[in-house]
């Protein structure tokens, strides 16, 4: 099995993060930003298409306009009444007609250009055609034929907007708004057609105002699935696939493949005209922003790929590197060659490191030294001294290791215990085995988290070598609950405390009605363990003083007292379980100590309920 080294995995989540990173934010930004664009396409679209229809339909209505003027003219109303076969009659109408068309059309002059011809047309067959100032006479067939299919189309005094022409010639470039005349009478029945025929080119001047860009278009359906415009537009068959989408969509956008292309279709039904006005772009134009932003976003994203993993390369062999050289001197050092680490310009994490181990390099180095030095000493001096001073050096220089390398006394103390098993002494084997455990539990220096139950079991060693010390049972009430054996707290805090209370709370000794119990409880983000006595308690200036050395926040040191030939103890483990729970979780945790005298000794262990150790260095 290949083994990970620790630049693989540097750069490993280093390629994840980044790539993760990248793919997050460039899909999102390219969904957004293409959500944005259509919706920005859209609405310009709609905008256009509303104001090309408010326009068509500003322009219709005018027209509508003169043809309310011409549909109610006396003059023109009457035509429809006279005799079919009577030429004077005809004149005369005619000419009253063509004079009252050029004053209309004069007096209206914007709708002079678009206004392709004016014509009457009543059920006895006869005609008045107007065109620019002039009659036309047309084949009284044809004049039949157009007249038959307006007044099957055109509404009852209603405006009917028609793609049709009574010249074939003008056939699709003009659109014929019709409404049937009454004669004299109001309440005569329809009695012919009045028509205006409108000039498609002009009204184009408006619906060309429409951009859509080079692939774009525009154009016109009239409600019964004809296109209106452009021309090109009128070569394709009445309701088609085309039209009938459209007239089925209403007001709706919607996306349909034109020609081979997918195209979004925006529709608007003119409130007026019935006319539905479209405006078409393809799809892929739609996109072409979005995919810019796309491409821009991956060449980018790429580039800032390839520059990130150059750097997480750089920045892992920068961390690696001192490691491994670190590693190679502790293989050096493992094999007797005390092997130093150049700490020039290096003012990092990694150099106060570096800078740590040439430091337990170089004390080691003079320890061995010393030793030798010792042992030669040693050696000297039982060739001076004799056998029997002989054996007592090597005795204290076995003592000496014994201190230096704590796992000959652990091989001691098992000795010890198997020949208390020979001599079947179960106090001796129960001593030592206390013993044995605390001191194992106890050389492990380092400020890790351990939990309540370890702690209980130190505590438990303690008191079996206490009692077979004193010969004096005596039992501690422990009240914590079983869900809280598994809690976190600091290495040898509990056993100290312990310590400290038979040794300052019961100074005239250990009566039946003394006590410690030990409790704990968590509650509002906290795990706290109260250790209490109804010992002889402090007075007020003791407690105030103790208190005093906790806010210091400093490791102390043993004092000597006036008077007195050895060292007075008491505080020093109260003050170093506060500092070294402060060191693993903060300044904000500690012990705090509630007393009175006469009355007791309260201990209150404060860490947080569930915390990382923050040891600091």
């Amino acid at each position: 099995m290949r083994r990970k080294t620790l630049s693989g995995q540097i750069y490993s989540y280093f390629l994840i993060v980044i790539i993760l990173s990248l793919l997050s934010v460039g899909a999102f930004s390219y969904i957004q930003s293409s959500k944005a664009l259509d919706g920005q396409v859209k609405q310009y679209m709609e905008q256009m298409i509303d104001s090309a229809s408010y326009q068509t339909d500003s322009y219709l209505q005018a027209y509508e306009l003169l043809s309310n003027t011409v549909s109610s003219n006396s003059d023109v109303r009457s035509f429809m009444e006279m005799k079919p076969d009577d030429s004077y009659e005809y004149y005369v109408y005619s000419d009253k007609i063509k004079k009252f068309a050029e004053a209309s059309v004069q007096s209206v002059v914007t709708l002079y250009k678009q206004l392709n011809m004016i014509y009457v047309v009543g059920q006895h067959g006869r005609s008045v055609i107007y065109e620019n100032q002039n009659l036309l006479n047309f084949d009284p067939v044809l004049v039949q034929e157009q007249y038959d299919n307006l007044m099957k189309i055109a509404g009852d005094g209603k405006i009917a907007l028609l793609n049709m022409s009574i010249r074939p010639v003008d056939q699709g470039s003009v659109v014929t708004m019709a409404r049937k005349v009454r004669g004299p009478s109001y309440g005569d029945e329809n009695r012919g057609v009045a028509a205006i025929e409108i000039k498609l080119a002009e009204l184009a001047k408006t619906w060309d105002r429409v951009s859509l860009g080079k692939e774009g278009f525009f154009f016109i359906v009239d409600d019964t699935g004809n296109y209106i415009y452009p021309p090109t537009m009128g070569q394709r068959k009445p309701k088609d696939e085309l039209s009938s989408l459209i007239l089925a969509s209403g007001n709706q956008t919607f996306i349909h493949k034109y020609n081979g292309e997918e195209r979004m279709f925006v529709s608007r039904k003119s409130a007026y005209s019935d006319w539905n006005l479209v405006a078409s772009m393809p799809v892929k134009e739609l996109r072409r922003p979005a995919d810019t932003i796309r491409t821009t976003t991956l060449i980018v994203g790429l580039v800032t790929l390839v520059v990130a993993l150059w750097l997480a390369y750089r920045f892992g062999r920068s961390i690696i590197a001192p490691i491994r050289e670190l590693k190679e001197s502790m293989r050096e050092t493992e094999k007797g060659n005390w092997q130093y680490i150049d700490e020039i310009g290096r003012t990092d994490e990694m150099g106060g490191l570096i800078h740590s181990y040439n430091l337990m390099v170089t004390r080691l180095s003079d320890m061995i030294e010393r030793v030798y030095e010792a042992e030669l000493e040693q050696q000297k001096n039982a060739l001076e001294l004799g056998e029997t001073k002989l054996e007592r050096q090597r005795a204290e220089f076995q003592s000496l290791q014994l201190q230096i390398n704590p796992h000959f006394l652990y091989n001691t103390l098992e000795t010890i215990n198997c020949y208390a098993i020979v001599q079947d002494s179960s106090e001796i084997t129960e001593m030592v085995e206390a013993m044995a455990f605390m001191l194992r539990y106890s050389v492990q220096t380092n400020l890790e988290e351990i939990t309540v139950a370890n702690e209980l079991n130190h505590v438990r060693n303690y008191m079996i070598v206490l009692q077979h010390r004193t010969g004096k049972e005596f039992e501690i009430d422990v009240a914590i609950p079983p869900s809280l054996l598994l809690e976190k707290m600091v290495r040898l805090t509990l056993q100290p405390l312990i310590e400290n209370i038979f040794q300052h709370a019961f100074p005239d000794g250990v009566e039946s009605y003394h006590y410690i119990r030990i409790d704990a409880s968590k509650e509002g983000g906290l795990f706290q363990v109260f250790i209490e006595d109804n010992g002889i308690g402090m007075k007020p200036e003791q407690l105030a003083e103790l208190r005093r050395k906790l806010e210091e926040n400093r490791l102390a040191e043993p004092e000597e007292v006036e008077g007195k030939g050895s060292l007075e103890r008491g505080g020093i483990g109260l003050m170093n379980v506060h500092r070294r729970i402060q060191m693993v979780f903060g300044e904000a945790y500690g012990l705090s100590v509630d007393s009175g005298w006469g009355q007791g000794t309260r201990l209150t262990m404060t860490m947080p309920e569930t915390a990382r150790p923050r040891i600091r260095g």
